[in-house]
């Protein structure tokens, strides 16, 4: 339907001189063919943002299951890592690292999550609007 009225509204703006000449014709051509690219470009972006957003899926949910099996490998008493000093922060860093490493991938897959609901949500509303963009750049071009 958008489709339909963005193309009625490309032809109403241009108000065409019909005569004998070819110079219609080919400017309409010629509209029409960047209006055909547009709409390729859209497609293949799609594409691109949903591969993207399938790799990283995999990629997330990999990495989660080695995190959550480095985290579960190691001991419960003791740190995750130490520094070998006795300097305090040093000495408090290694006692918490367990809570400082769940708080950081926490907050990593956070942010992970929300970049993706971000993109799908970017990717709707482009959707939603249809090739209606392209066809009015050009049809005012």
């Amino acid at each position: 339907m958008n489709k339909d009225k963005a193309l009625e509204e490309l032809f109403l703006a241009q108000k065409p001189q019909f005569d004998d000449s070819d110079a219609f014709m080919a400017s309409l051509t010629k509209r029409l063919d960047a209006v055909e690219f547009i709409k390729q470009y859209q497609e293949a972006t799609f594409r691109r943002y949903k591969m993207a957003m399938v790799v990283s899926f995999v990629v997330g949910i990999i990495s989660g299951i080695v995190t959550v099996m480095f985290v579960l490998s190691t001991p419960a008493d003791g740190p995750l890592f130490t520094f070998h000093t006795q300097t305090t922060f040093f000495l408090w860093l290694s006692e918490n690292s367990r809570g400082i490493v769940a708080a950081a991938l926490s907050l990593l897959m956070s942010f992970g999550i929300i970049s993706i609901i971000y993109n799908v949500q970017e990717m709707m509303s482009i959707r939603k609007k249809g090739d209606g963009y392209g066809i009015v750049t050009i049809g005012r071009a």
